[in-house]
């Protein structure tokens, strides 16, 4: 076995580790990154969820997050909005190019595939690294960034698993009492992701075989409140593809989740009965709706499945998978999207009332940091690192639960209302040498629905990266550093510098966006309710791009900032009715002056899947 050294090891290169390991090597330190798949990238490509959520507003478009949509704008033909369900939707393997290319370019930064953690490096109160199956790799800082948190487990670091009652932590929409469902439903349902293909009218696409223990009963009510366009139009991507990735008797799969943790070969076997059931799903769509529906092709670079239950498995936590051979049209993803994992017992825990709006606003409150000063003897008032905005959302297979809404209606449609994560949520309560960046950052059950999702996680990553490279600046524990380090670095950072503080009306490049952000950290008492600074408007710069069209029609404003244009031009468009949608601050202003039955002209993009168009400008 190699024996490496290096100062920060990044364990798993999902989207939190990628996003750690790039940050932390950008400003300086020397990074090893350890990766089981060839991708990096986690939900947003090894794991297929080419469909973010969350973080679509123009003013959360920031850092690591917004430089990956700028990319991908560049790099994906036709552009991105093509699906009902994300205003981003994308080919898997251009977003596992982007991650590629930004890791080759830092000379800095060694990433190690094909290896899972086996052991964590401990001495007392401190981790010195973790062993792999070729590699024991020391470190003065480690980030766990693995889809399950095997390092809190193999670390023997304290967490939690499963959900929290009431009396815990007082959540508003945690149970009171303990019910049998909950131990059969700890966490939420992960999903093995497949995409289809639309072969074209007419046309059988090659058959999906028939999985074991197919169960068509488990599918027939999948579409049955959308039907079947609309249904398949929830993850369309360019080229007449589909994402898979439907909740409601879909490929969501939760039964024994137990076994992600119990022992390698229980989960081998949970991995093998979720392939088959996403398998089985796809098969029942080819079936049900048209045969001209079949599997993807040449998506992903393998179609892994585990080895048959009753196989032998490796001892590791989490095991290579090999291909299953009849299925080499590659339409599976890697591994399944996971939406919950061991969860760290932090500094501070992300409870669910931290992600709620306060009365009569539209923000959640900011983080105010309690504890001593650091090792710089500074510390900031406002403990904030990351922002998310997505509502609270869990999967059950037996049925979403009843949660305290956090949703409001802005620029033609509901987003969530927007909360931040505080720097103590990624920094274990007892042990050193440690970060978190993944689903595993120190949340309650509850509040893992809002924090779990792909944009707010390369958020959380970006931070946990830049802590970690200023922990070896400053020669501090990440424990004791000085949050308002962190803040600083990543709001100025040279390459994709991070908004930290939710304000609507300030987009990265607004000439007071570093202004704001400076002084909400310094009075988070003052940081007002609407989200909105009080600062001058400013011209936006809407960037032209080919795939925007000029539309005209007369608008019908409805109740609840609701929008809709029926249209004069384009001649072939004449007649039909569309919703108006945007994501800049300006034109939202703008949508909200607009009277009822007036004629404007606008310049925008139309989603026939959404049957609306994403509006750049607006002319009346």
């Amino acid at each position: 076995m190699q024996t490496l050294s290096t100062e920060v090891l990044v364990v798993g290169g999902g989207t939190g580790g990628t996003a750690a390991a790039i940050q932390a090597a950008r400003r300086g330190a020397q990074v090893i990154l350890v990766s089981e798949f060839a991708w990096l990238g986690g939900m947003l490509t090894s794991a297929g969820v080419v469909a973010p959520d969350g973080n679509e507003l123009a003013a959360w478009q920031t850092g690591i997050w917004g430089a990956f949509l700028q990319e991908l704008q560049q790099r994906q033909p036709g552009g991105l909005d093509h699906a009902w369900v994300s205003f981003f939707t994308y080919e898997p393997q251009i977003g596992a190019a982007i991650f590629a290319d930004w890791v080759q370019a830092l000379p800095n930064l060694t990433w190690i595939v094909g290896q899972t953690p086996t052991a964590v490096l401990r001495s007392s109160d401190r981790i010195l690294g973790v062993q792999f199956q070729d590699y024991a790799v020391q470190a003065q800082i480690t980030i766990d960034g693995t889809e399950l948190g095997d390092l809190l487990a193999l670390g023997d670091i304290p967490h939690r698993w499963g959900w929290e009652l009431k009396a815990t932590f007082q959540e508003p929409s945690a149970p009171s009492e303990w019910q049998e469902w909950m131990t059969q439903y700890p966490v939420q349902a992960p999903t093995w992701v497949v995409i289809l293909q639309d072969f074209g009218q007419g046309t059988i696409a090659p058959k999906i075989p028939q999985p074991p223990h197919y169960d068509p009963f488990k599918f027939a009510q999948a579409w049955e409140n959308y039907g079947s366009k609309q249904f398949l139009n929830y993850g369309r991507l360019p080229g007449d593809r589909f994402m898979m990735n439907w909740p409601i008797h879909g490929n969501d799969y939760g039964e024994g989740l137990h076994r992600l943790i119990e022992s390698p070969e229980a989960r081998q076997e949970f991995l093998q009965e979720a392939f088959w059931h996403s398998q089985g799903f796809a098969y029942y769509i080819q079936n049900h709706i048209d045969p001209r529906y079949g599997l993807a092709i040449d998506i992903f670079p393998h179609s892994p499945t585990p080895p048959l239950p009753h196989s032998p498995t490796p001892p590791l936590p989490h095991s290579p998978t090999p291909p299953l051979p009849h299925l080499n049209s590659l339409a599976f993803a890697l591994h399944p999207y996971y939406r919950e994992s061991r969860r760290l017992i932090g500094m501070t825990t992300v409870r669910e009332q931290d992600i709620l709006p306060i009365a009569s606003g539209q923000v959640a409150a900011l983080p105010f940091h309690v504890t001593a000063a650091g090792c710089a003897n500074v510390e900031s008032l406002c403990s904030a690192i990351a922002l998310g905005n997505y509502v609270n959302d869990h999967h059950y297979p037996s049925g979403d639960i009843p949660l305290k809404p956090k949703a409001i209606r802005w620029g033609g449609r509901w987003t969530g209302t927007p909360f931040t994560i505080p720097y103590g949520a990624i920094v274990p309560a007892l042990v050193d040498g440690l970060l978190v960046c993944e689903k595993n950052i120190s949340v309650t059950h509850m509040a893992n629905g809002a924090t779990r999702l792909q944009p707010l996680v390369l958020g959380i990553g970006q931070a946990a990266g830049m802590a970690a490279a200023l922990a070896i600046e400053q020669q501090c524990p990440p424990r004791h550093l000085p949050v308002r380090s962190v803040q600083n670095a990543l709001i100025t950072d040279p390459t994709a510098p991070a908004a930290i503080i939710p304000l609507f009306n300030l987009d990265r490049h607004h000439p007071e966006w570093l202004k704001w952000q400076t002084y909400y950290l310094d009075h988070p008492e003052a940081y007002p309710g609407s989200g909105y600074a009080p600062c001058a408007s400013s011209p936006v710069s809407h960037q032209c791009s080919p795939s925007l069209s000029v539309y005209s029609g007369t608008v019908r404003v409805m109740a609840g900032q609701e929008y809709q244009i029926c249209l004069h031009s384009p001649p072939e468009k004449v007649g039909e009715c569309y919703g108006l949608v945007c994501l800049q601050t300006d034109t939202n202003e703008a949508l909200k002056r607009i009277s009822d039955q007036t004629v404007v002209k606008l310049l925008g993009q139309l989603n026939p899947a959404g049957r609306w168009i994403l509006v750049d400008k607006i002319e009346v």
